[in-house]
């Protein structure tokens, strides 16, 4: 693109920002919160409200805040768009550094604008495309130790360990590759399990999660659009959970519906699966709030054609009311657009009483919300097996009071040996880990 060309894209950019701020959010975020979210009249925009800090990183002795009780220290640092973190058995945690392809073509200028905007959060810096190993060393302060253990990998995202196989979740497949305990790098080729969708990947995280067992892998697929489109041959396979057999890779759809699943857990209390889902855009600053719900097998959770329950999507042609009837209303609203990416039900006691048996959520945030929503880590509290109560943050100050500056921006999470709480930062390529304060 020429100067000219590109100068007048920003002046478009710097337009529709100010014409975003005039069509921000009027509803307060605690109101989209929980099993019954307000949901206002969907709107229809020429470009929607978009509202993105500047990405500037972590200065010298910065870090996020935390609450009460909570204490949060470094353990990595100049890492390669840190995206997903898995703990393997003797307490090495694996980061899975990526980010998308970028096989996505820009076909209308709403794309190219949208892509422009997003790009200087620091959201779509280059992802590292490899796996690396972070070691603490005994009685050591600081950061930790760091070994590259896998590389020349295609947008992985999804990572689980089942025996003495390390199954990884590329954007398009499934690799595996045999582990030996304390080994620092893999060294034997990989074998492929299953391919996964990987076309054009308008969404293109792959969350991987391993049944009790170790005989099934669910894989998290999203939509490859917002509200297809794209079209709906490009959604075979996609805005579902896919049920993978370990035994002979062969795949089925376990639900759909389901437009962006990012992060899917265990429940510990009633071993059901649980997601994180992003919802669509472009309706409103205040639509459509992004959920954690349990998720049936067989189960419709309305993409395209509806939203929480019933709530038909007019965009979306041709309508199937017959789809929208059966469409299970999610669980626990989380607000609209906090953009859910990291999901970890906590069973461990190093932090505080209250904080145990609930579900921690990495919410990125999202260009598509003025003011802005998410950038921060929250938890929602559970009670026999159903989340309860309105969401809480945990580790906040990723993103600057004034919203013009983004330290960070928290993805997966999960917990190491001692219990601590371990965050991916893909903006401030970090690694977090919060303790217990005492």
């Amino acid at each position: 693109m020429n100067k000219t060309a590109l100068w007048g894209v920003s002046v478009v950019v710097m337009a529709l920002g100010l014409s975003g701020c005039n069509e921000g959010a009027k509803v307060d975020p605690e109101e989209q919160m929980g099993p019954n979210p307000s949901l206002p009249q969907a709107r229809n925009f020429l470009s929607p409200p978009m509202q993105v800090p500047e990405g500037v990183g972590w200065k010298d002795n910065e870090a996020p805040k935390v609450a009460e009780g909570l204490k949060i220290e470094k353990i990595a640092s100049g890492l390669l768009h840190p995206r997903q973190l898995y703990v393997l058995p003797n307490n090495d945690v694996l980061v899975v550094e990526s980010n998308g392809p970028g096989t996505e073509p820009t076909t209308t200028p709403k794309q190219l604008i949208g892509g422009m905007v997003k790009s200087r959060s620091g959201k779509s810096g280059k992802g590292g495309n490899r796996i690396t190993l972070l070691r603490k060393t005994a009685g050591a302060a600081g950061e930790w130790e760091k070994h590259v253990f896998l590389e020349n990998l295609h947008s992985p995202f999804g990572i689980q360990l089942i025996g003495d196989t390390l199954y990884v979740a590329n954007t398009d497949n499934i690799m595996k590759y045999r582990y030996t305990p304390g080994e620092t790098s893999l060294q034997a080729a990989g074998t492929e399990l299953a391919d996964l969708p990987g076309t054009i990947d308008h969404h293109w995280t792959k969350a991987l999660l391993a049944s009790r067992d170790g005989s099934k892998l669910y894989v998290g697929v999203g939509s490859n659009s917002n509200i297809t489109e794209n079209g709906m041959a490009v959604e075979y396979r996609r805005a579902t959970v896919l049920e993978v057999d370990v035994a002979s890779g062969a795949s089925r759809i376990f639900a759909a519906g389901l437009r962006n699943p990012t992060g899917i857990q265990w429940e510990p209390e009633t071993g059901k699966l649980w997601a994180i889902v992003n919802e669509r855009d472009e309706i409103g600053a205040d639509l459509v709030p992004d959920y954690l719900t349990s998720v049936q097998e067989g189960g419709f959770y309305g993409w395209p054609y509806s939203y929480f329950g019933q709530h038909v999507d007019q965009r979306v042609m041709p309508q199937r009311p017959d789809l929208v009837e059966k469409a299970i209303k999610p669980d626990y609203a989380l607000s609209s657009h906090v953009a859910p990416l990291g999901l970890l039900f906590y069973t461990g006691s190093d932090l505080p009483e209250k904080y145990r048996g609930g579900a921690f959520i990495g919410e990125h945030g999202s260009w598509n919300r003025s003011p802005l929503n998410g950038y921060r880590v929250s938890y929602v509290a559970f009670e026999n097996g159903k989340p309860t109560g309105k969401v809480q943050p945990v580790v906040t100050g990723f993103v600057s009071d004034d919203e013009k500056e983004l330290r960070g921006a928290p993805v997966g999470l999960a917990q190491d040996a001692d219990g601590a709480l371990l965050i991916a930062d893909d903006v401030g390529n970090t690694v977090w880990r919060v303790t217990g304060g005492q």
